[in-house]
């Protein structure tokens, strides 16, 4: 035997998820295997359907016989064909939808756009292609992703621009897809794209580049793209899995000084391929992690491979089932057993609807025992052996007991898919992390014990060593965190301590066995062994066939669920010894002679310090926000995570950690430049003092949050309830209605202040002050009741802050002028407000932005179906209120509402 002393997890093999053009909300109604796809586009029969057969999530280690048809909308023809009349029609579409919700266009108001026609743009017959290819990425095709939102890459959202900017980034990822291994240069588009769209064009090339979704890997074009010698900050990134390597090399291209530190021997955290050997003449490459590539068609790591030059190997759908006593399991039988377990799946989903809310504390496990129960006496023994192996399945694919997982949210990134096969890399997914880590700078077995993050940079220290940078990315599995072996100083904000606490991780292991030769056949890469005791279900119950990709005669039996906890503690000669006794009930019984196995390794990912685990999934009480908390960054832009558990949309998947590390070397060079224009303001003071007071003037246009007289703005990228906001109140401004006035009877102390600056402004002037507080600070005084003159009594006895002019905020303002400024860029929001009941205040900003996608799409159809009741229920059961905003018109203001207490929104 020869246990490896680290394992990597397998959290790479989740199958084909229903795929849509349209934007799913992102914490969707998880019934997406029942409820029919919502018809995003006005006049659904003026293009056929595009039809895809993809299995879903539950189908992840044994591919799907019969799948499940989904359809795709049609895309528009106004957007996507090249006739010009088609363009026309939908052009009417988007003003009449815009003017419904209240978002801006070209020609809807006195705004103009100088540089923007009222046209849609054509630039080739290939739209419709693009578009599925930009889908296939991540994109949708007819709304913006919050993070080209959050980018600025458009001016106002919706609208005729917002058409061209898709059309424009189809083609750009298109253009790149052609030929990976080249660098995408924003000239070569120039003469498809109209000059008066090369604005945009610059926007567009500009967010795709610096977020790591064209231009990335390893071919040699864009290795040469890394300076030579760094020019900015140095960052630390504690990790050398796919995540932390994703990024170093992303902030290396940006010209950032990187150290990798690893507290392994070796990269790739849990993605590991072990090399076994048996004599000279038998080998293979066993991949004792992440093992399948799924969704080939936009997973970056295939690009990388194609990059590299190698050719991925399908995972055929043939696999065979077999008895507890090695009998070959009837076909009819298994088909009907399979088509049951189906439908209790759809029952479930059904369930959760009719629950709402009351669903987020219930288990999938304990829906679908109800269900079968209801059945339990209709079925023998070996149709419950085979409903049993189903659930093993289930638990395989979301590593975690069914009893454990939410039944609200369990399947929550189930509408983002990238569609494609899953496949095999040969000779292992450890040859794509030996060239991701070239020439990257990686201290091994460095362990980090601390770190500390605060306003001047981070320290990350392992043993006695201490490594100072500006700032950090920490992307250890959520395991790690959840041991709390690492140290963080300050502590992590309660919000994040939650998530990572609410969220499951859990476990699934591995007996790789090298044979003298392949005596199982190479017709077929699966198969699967039925087990007579429930407790044991997920015991070797699947075995994949690696002989076609290993360079040997690789056999590896999975161990999921409950038998993979217990599978830790067992001794590795039981282990194998259970596992040839399986193979030889299966093979000799068809005059077939099981060998001995050369070599053997069993796995033990969750004694495994580095890991503790394998990967996540969402358990009860969770639900797809916490992915987005773990992936938010404390410390005002110095500490960042990274990892497939802070990756909402392709969570437990080896690329959805890769995309973690290019997002994340975005969000940190946004906040170096940020703070490199801070300084370059600090440093001259006098010269812009004025400039900043021209910025203040321009962000508080549209602030992030105003009631009353008052009005704020903050970094929106920033969640941390300690992070400063800037807050205005304006005198003599023309009164808002307010139905939490002050009763004529109450005195307050600052109510002559109050009087007095209103006396000295008439009509035509104001008199703004201001001050700083933290956002959690801002959300208190929002809270308060009986109008302004009582905030105004909160904000100077009860917080004792002093009102000052412009000049009297200091350079510190002028640091977080420069931050939102940078957040910001050029655009200009759309006048589409979100209002909000006082009790929403304590929703994170990024679920109220969410919502505002959902109303700003273009194309939505009229009736579409509404969210469901349970769509905004997070952990702590999020109040009516919420329930009442998201399904409001954005210019509806709730029952008993100030009338003045709107969050905008971008």
């Amino acid at each position: 035997m020869d246990p490896p002393n680290e394992f990597p997890d397998d959290f790479s093999s989740f199958p084909p998820i229903p795929f849509a053009l349209f934007v799913p909300p992102e914490n969707p109604n998880p019934n997406s295997n029942a409820a029919p796809i919502p018809n995003t586009v006005e006049n659904p029969s003026s293009a056929h359907l595009l039809s895809f057969s993809v299995p879903k999530k539950r189908r992840r280690g044994r591919p799907h016989r019969v799948p499940t048809s989904f359809q795709l909308p049609p895309i528009p023809n106004g957007v996507f064909n090249s006739n010009n009349n088609g363009l026309a029609s939908f052009s009417s579409s988007i003003s009449a939808h815009s003017s419904r919700n209240n978002v801006e266009i070209p020609g809807s108001s006195a705004r103009t756009m100088p540089d923007m026609s009222d046209e849609i743009i054509v630039i080739n017959k290939e739209s419709t292609a693009e578009a599925l290819i930009a889908l296939s990425a991540g994109f949708p095709a007819d709304s913006l992703t919050e993070e080209e939102i959050d980018f600025g890459v458009i001016r106002v959202i919706g609208g005729i621009e917002q058409v061209n900017y898709i059309l424009i980034r189809n083609h750009i990822i298109a253009k790149w897809r052609e030929n990976v291994s080249n660098w995408v240069t924003k000239d070569i588009f120039i003469d498809s794209i109209p000059k008066h769209c090369h604005s945009l064009l610059n926007s567009t090339y500009k967010y795709l580049v610096s977020h790591g979704y064209i231009n990335f890997g390893v071919a040699p074009a864009i290795k040469e793209k890394i300076p030579a010698e760094p020019s900015k900050p140095h960052v630390i990134v504690i990790g050398a899995g796919l995540a932390g390597l994703a990024a170093a090399r992303q902030m290396m291209r940006f010209g950032f000084k990187v150290t990798v530190l690893e507290g392994r021997k070796r990269a790739g955290g849990r993605v590991y391929t072990k090399k076994m050997e048996g004599g000279i003449r038998v080998c293979a490459a066993a991949d004792l992690g992440g093992s399948v590539l799924t969704g080939t068609l936009g997973n970056p790591l295939g690009i990388v491979a194609r990059q590299l030059g190698y050719v991925l190997h399908k995972v055929r759908d043939k696999c065979p089932l077999y008895s507890f006593d090695g009998k070959p399991v009837d076909p009819d039988m298994d088909m009907k057993v399979e088509t049951a377990f189906n439908q209790l799946l759809d029952k479930a989903s059904r369930l959760r609807q009719l629950m709402g809310g009351v669903s987020v504390d219930v288990s999938l496990g304990a829906a679908l025992e109800t269900f079968w129960q209801v059945y339990g006496d209709a079925v023998n023994a070996e149709e419950m052996n085979l409903f049993n192996w189903h659930l093993a399945n289930l638990e395989y694919a979301n590593a975690g007991l069914i009893s454990n997982l939410s039944l609200a949210f369990w399947d929550q990134d189930d509408p983002y898919d990238m569609g494609g096969d899953h496949c095999f890399l040969p000779g292992g997914n450890g040859r794509l992390v030996q060239a991701l880590a070239e020439n990257v700078p990686i201290l091994y077995e460095k362990i980090v014990h601390t770190i500390r993050y605060g306003s001047d940079g981070v320290q990350v220290i392992t043993g006695s060593q201490v490594f100072e940078g500006d700032m950090a990315l920490c992307t250890v599995p959520l395991g790690v965190l959840k041991s709390g072996s690492i140290k963080f100083i300050p502590e992590l904000p309660q919000r994040k301590l939650d998530g990572i606490k609410r969220l499951g991780f859990g476990l699934l292991n591995k007996v790789a066995m090298l044979f003298p030769h392949v005596f199982w056949g190479t017709d077929l890469d699966t198969f699967g062994h039925l087990s007579d005791d429930s407790t044991r279900r997920g015991e070797f119950f699947l075995f994949y066939s690696y002989a076609t990709v290993a360079g040997g005669p690789l056999l590896i039996a999975l161990v999921a669920g409950e038998a993979a906890h217990k599978f830790e503690s067992m001794p590795p000669t039981d282990a194998v010894t259970r596992v040839i006794q399986i193979l030889k009930g299966i093979y000799e019984p068809q005059g077939i002679s099981v060998p001995e196995p050369i070599q053997t390794v069993c796995t033990r990912w969750g004694s495994d310090p580095f890991s503790l685990g394998s990967y996540s999934n969402v358990a009860v009480g969770a639900s797809g926000d916490d992915y987005d908390i773990l992936a938010e960054s404390v410390g005002d832009g110095r500490l960042f995570f990274a990892g497939e558990a802070t990756n909402r949309r392709y969570p437990a998947t080896m690329h959805g950690a890769f995309l973690s590390g290019l997002r994340e070397a975005a969000n940190m060079a946004h906040y170096a430049n940020a703070r490199a224009l801070r300084i370059k303001i600090n440093r001259n003071p006098s010269k812009n003092a004025h400039s900043c007071a021209s910025l203040l003037a321009d962000l508080f246009r549209e602030p992030d949050l105003e009631f009353g007289s008052f009005s704020v703005i903050f970094c929106r990228r920033n969640a941390d309830p300690k992070s400063t906001a800037i807050l205005r109140v304006t005198f003599n401004e023309p009164r808002k209605k307010s139905h939490d006035s002050a009763k004529p009877d109450q005195q307050h102390s600052n109510k002559l202040l109050f009087q007095q600056l209103q006396s000295h402004f008439n009509q035509q002037q104001q008199l703004h002050v201001y001050t700083l507080l933290s956002r959690q600070q801002v959300l208190d005084l929002r809270e308060v009741r009986g109008g302004d003159e009582m905030r105004l009594n909160y904000l100077c006895e009860k917080l004792g802050v002093k009102l000052v002019g412009r000049k009297g905020l200091g350079p510190t303002a002028d640091s977080v002028i420069a931050l939102i400024k940078a957040e910001r860029g050029i655009r200009k929001p759309a006048s589409t407000s979100l209002a909000l009941k006082s009790g929403t205040s304590k929703l994170k900003a990024g679920t109220l932005k969410r919502k505002l996608v959902r109303k700003a799409k273009i194309m939505r159809h009229g009736n579409g179906s509404a969210p469901s009741a349970n769509s905004n229920s997070v952990n702590d059961k999020v109040s009516d209120e919420t329930k009442t905003t998201s399904q409001a018109p954005s210019n509806t203001l709730g029952s008993g509402q100030n009338h003045s207490d709107v969050l905008k929104n971008e």
